[in-house]
């Protein structure tokens, strides 16, 4: 994978920016934000290990499986404030689920597109988000674009992944065949309930 100059690898700088505004690992979000700043990149599937532990036994992520991802901050106006950071976040991969069907692999592709709202301090962050329809966070120098990504990758996830046609396995010779019992995702019930959003 080629690497970009000042830039860790597997992550690209769209315009200038500082070295500590342009790390995806230890982003300072509101300088980040003050500049317009743009990355995009990609990591191995493998690296977002929750994620990769989702998937099939059978199908787990190779080195080639990817995940691309892109970032954009930018500062909104606010009336009788100071303007406030904003990220964007998007990601985009595919990942080999169970089906609870048929119990065999089944491509499911992923793509996620958030947007974060940044306020000083934890409790102001909590205050906003308790009244806000938008994701709040407390504002940072040293953010985890991958972890937090991860999280969203995670959130889509279905809750109970299944082909659109296929047959539940065969039972074994002289047995009985036992109803199959649907397992939905741990992290994908997560986002079935109402989200006030994260602190």
């Amino acid at each position: 994978m080629r690497s970009w100059p000042d830039c860790p690898i597997g992550a690209r700088t769209l315009g200038a920016m500082s070295a500590r505004s342009r790390d995806p690992s230890r982003l300072d979000v509101e300088p980040f934000a003050k500049e317009g700043g743009e990355l995009e990149g990609e990591w191995p599937l493998r690296q977002l290990r929750r994620l990769a532990e989702t998937a099939h036994p059978e199908a787990r992520p190779t080195e080639s499986d990817r995940v691309h991802w892109q970032a954009r901050g930018e500062m909104r106006p606010v009336r009788g404030a100071a303007p406030q950071p904003w990220l964007h976040l998007s990601a985009q991969t595919s990942l080999n689920l169970e089906c609870q069907r048929c119990l065999q692999p089944m491509a499911v592709p992923l793509d996620v597109s958030r947007s974060f709202c940044f306020v000083h301090g934890e409790a102001a962050a909590a205050a906003l988000d308790a009244e806000s329809e938008d994701d709040v966070l407390a504002l940072t120098r040293a953010l985890d674009l991958r972890e937090l990504l991860e999280d969203e990758l995670l959130l889509s996830l279905p809750l109970v992944p299944r082909h659109e046609s296929c047959a539940p396995p065969m039972p074994l010779a002289g047995s009985q065949p036992e109803p199959l019992e649907e397992r939905p995702n741990p992290f994908a019930a997560l986002a079935a309930l109402k989200r006030p959003g994260r602190h």
